[in-house]
Order: C-alpha cells, then sequence, then structure tokens
C-alpha cells in the first residue's frame, strides 16, 4: 500500500496553497534543489568535463530512461531520455512512416494535442511524397482506422477534457489495419497506469515536467518497441545516436537497440532534477495512484456540482474514461481561474472556456479537494472573478 503521507512530505508545495495543476507543471520536490547543487558543485565543479565518464553523465539517458520505463509497463533498455517532447514526436513519427512505407495517411484526434500536430503537418509537408494528416473527432478514431493508415498517432489522454483512449483496443485495431502506432504520454505518465509492453504499442513519447515533477523545461522520453529498436531508422541522426559518438566518423552508423534515439547533448543539470523527481516513485505502485486519484476527482465533481451549477462538466463522468484531471466549462473561465489562483487554489485555464484541475495524490488529499471547492464556491457564488485585473491575459494561461 502506498504511503501517501509519505510522498506528500517530499514535495515543496507552499503553505496555503492548493496545487491543482500538476498535469501542467508538477512541484518541487525537495530533494530535486539538493541533488542539483551537488551535482554542480562536486561533479561539475570537482570533476569537470572528466564528469562524463567519472559521474555517469554518458550513460545517464539509459539509466533514467529504464527508471520511468518502470512507470509506463516498458521492458528495460527501451526508453531513453534527452530533448525535447516535440523532437521525440518527430523521432518517432518519423521512424513508424519509413517502418511502413507503402502507406501515406497518419491518423490522429483533435483532442491531441495541438503541438503533436504541428509537428506531423511540418513533418509530412517536408517529406513530400502525397503524405496526409487526418484529424477526426476523439470518438470517431476508431471507425477510421482502415488500410490506408499508415500510423496512428494519439495523445492518450486529452490535454483539455481528460478524456482517456482506450490504448490497448486501439493498438490492436490499428496492427489488424496494417497500421503503427505513436502514443503520446504527456498526460498518462506518473498519472494513470500505462502498459505500452502490454499493449504491445510500437512508439511511444512523453515529458517528465508534469505527473513526473522533473521542472519547467525537464527532458522527454522515447520508447521504441523491442521489435522496432534495431530496424528504426532516427530521422534526427545526432551524434550521440550514432554507433560510436567519439569515433567522430564522418558517415552515421546508427546505434544500438534505443541508443540511435538518442540526439543531441544530454542535459545533465536537468536530468539530475528529473533523478530526484523519481525517487519520489520508489515504493509507489502506479495502481494505488490511480485508485487515489479516481476517489479524489469523483469527489471534487460531486461537490463542485453540487455548490457550483454554474460550471459545466468537460470531462467524462466514467473514471475508467479519464485520466487525472478535471475540467470544468464557464463562459468567464479564464476569469475565474485567476480569481482562484489570486487565493491560492491553483488550476489552468485552456481555451476557449475550460478550467482544468489535476489530481495527484502524491500531494493532494480529500482535504485539499473539500477545501478547493469553498474557493470556488465562494468565487462563483459572490462573483469575485468579476474585474478587470482577473479578465487581462497573461502571457501563460
Amino acid at each position: 500500500m502506498t504511503d501517501f503521507t509519505r510522498t506528500k512530505s517530499l514535495f515543496a508545495i507552499p503553505d496555503g496553497v492548493i496545487y491543482l495543476d500538476g498535469n501542467s507543471l508538477g512541484p518541487l520536490p525537495v530533494a530535486a534543489a539538493d541533488r542539483v547543487g551537488r551535482m554542480m558543485s562536486e561533479e561539475w565543479g570537482k570533476h569537470l568535463i572528466k564528469g562524463w565518464n567519472v559521474a555517469g553523465w554518458m550513460t545517464q539517458p539509459r539509466r533514467v530512461g529504464d527508471r520511468i520505463g518502470r512507470l509506463i509497463g516498458a521492458a528495460h533498455g527501451t526508453v531513453v531520455v534527452g530533448d525535447t517532447l516535440s523532437i521525440k514526436v518527430y523521432q518517432a513519427l518519423a521512424s513508424a512512416l519509413e517502418l511502413n512505407p507503402s502507406r501515406r495517411v497518419v491518423l490522429s484526434d483533435t483532442g491531441n494535442f495541438p503541438s503533436d500536430l504541428y509537428i506531423a503537418g511540418g513533418l509530412l509537408e517536408s517529406l513530400d511524397r502525397g503524405y496526409e494528416l487526418k484529424v477526426v473527432a476523439p470518438e470517431d478514431v476508431e471507425a477510421a482506422i482502415d488500410k490506408t493508415i499508415a500510423v496512428l498517432m494519439l495523445t492518450e489522454v486529452d490535454y483539455r477534457t481528460g478524456r482517456l483512449h482506450d490504448m490497448g483496443a486501439l493498438t490492436r485495431r490499428a496492427h489488424a489495419a496494417g497500421a503503427l502506432t505513436v502514443w503520446d504520454l504527456a498526460h498518462s505518465a506518473g498519472a494513470i497506469p500505462v502498459e505500452l509492453e502490454g499493449a504491445e504499442a510500437d512508439f511511444a513519447v512523453g515529458c517528465t515536467y508534469k505527473y513526473l515533477n522533473a521542472g519547467p523545461g525537464a527532458p522527454a522520453f522515447i520508447y521504441v518497441a523491442p521489435k522496432h529498436a534495431d530496424t528504426a531508422r532516427p530521422a534526427l541522426s545526432g551524434w550521440m545516436g550514432h554507433h560510436a559518438p567519439f569515433a567522430f566518423d564522418l558517415d552515421y552508423r546508427a546505434g544500438p537497440g534505443i541508443e540511435r534515439m538518442r540526439v543531441g547533448t544530454p542535459p545533465i543539470i536537468a536530468m539530475a532534477a528529473l533523478d530526484a523527481a523519481l525517487d519520489v516513485w520508489d515504493g509507489v505502485s502506479m495502481t494505488d495512484v490511480r485508485h487515489a486519484s479516481i476517489a479524489l476527482a469523483d469527489l471534487f465533481i460531486r461537490e463542485v456540482e453540487a455548490r457550483c451549477p454554474e460550471l459545466t462538466l468537460a470531462s467524462p463522468r466514467d473514471a475508467k474514461r479519464r485520466g487525472s484531471q478535471v475540467s470544468f466549462r464557464h463562459p468567464d473561465g479564464y476569469a475565474i481561474m485567476q480569481a482562484l489562483i489570486a487565493r491560492d487554489v491553483i488550476g489552468d485555464f485552456r481555451t476557449p472556456d475550460m478550467m482544468r484541475f489535476g489530481f495527484t495524490p502524491l500531494y493532494i488529499g480529500a482535504a485539499e479537494v473539500r477545501a478547493a471547492v469553498d474557493v470556488i464556491a465562494d468565487v462563483l457564488t459572490n462573483r469575485r472573478w468579476d474585474t478587470a485585473d482577473y479578465r487581462k491575459k497573461a502571457l501563460v494561461t
């Protein structure tokens, strides 16, 4: 049984703050600042360039990748960390397309994170081989999978509503039609149980700054199924993915397995924070996390609907069809969210009218949920959101 009282003590959340935005940026793990400080002073400071060998910097992307792999149902040696999520999306999609060369359609949905669609569109345009990006409504994905599809590219949990795709069922449907799959786990890793190997997913990518709490701009990860590991060609043939990076060959030779999906020099300082953040997960069961997050989200929905009837639930009511966030709609959602943030209940807003609240039992319990609803009810009942300052849009919403 996971001890959530213990895990809560491992985060540096300011007193009085109810943090319901871990689906956008996780809070600071207490150990991360010290770990980064020690890395800089004891590794970089003392060892200088020797740190690549003495401190194990060169092999860290695989070691940390395996720690993430435990949380997403990936076999040892199939996950590597580095670069950004956009780069990893590009890599995964490009490799998947090359493995299915006779087809020209990439299927995605309107619930996908827009950046993934931008990356896909840019890649297909640059290839200039008659590729098409087909985007359908989330509920129409299964029916749209046919023998024209080269790659099914989806974000497992919709970033706006929290709607959850059935990875296993859709992957089986894609494979039956001769398509490959690329899954974005940005709102899944650390939030819900994921079984990449069990689902027979081909590729998966994800960020580490949301539910994995590694900090703003933390490096992303990529998974490649073992059956593709030595045949997938990395479109971004960076020197760190070379078979022998320090041979400095003029010709590229892809490294073995997941190593070929490395691109540039790994961000060692950021990776120290990620490694410390992953320590929080030692002794944590993803099944326990899922049960607890469902209970918190269901409690939140019941309380909000009972006390704030002007809000409309935008997330699936059935917890089995929902990730670890709950979204409500209101025409003045942005101003309402700013009023909540000013009162230390922190969620976020997505256009045009969506207020998002994330429920992470590692540091949120029923008491915080009830206290948050008290604030939401007060802000709405007394129209505390209805000011010019709260309506003024910031750069980041």
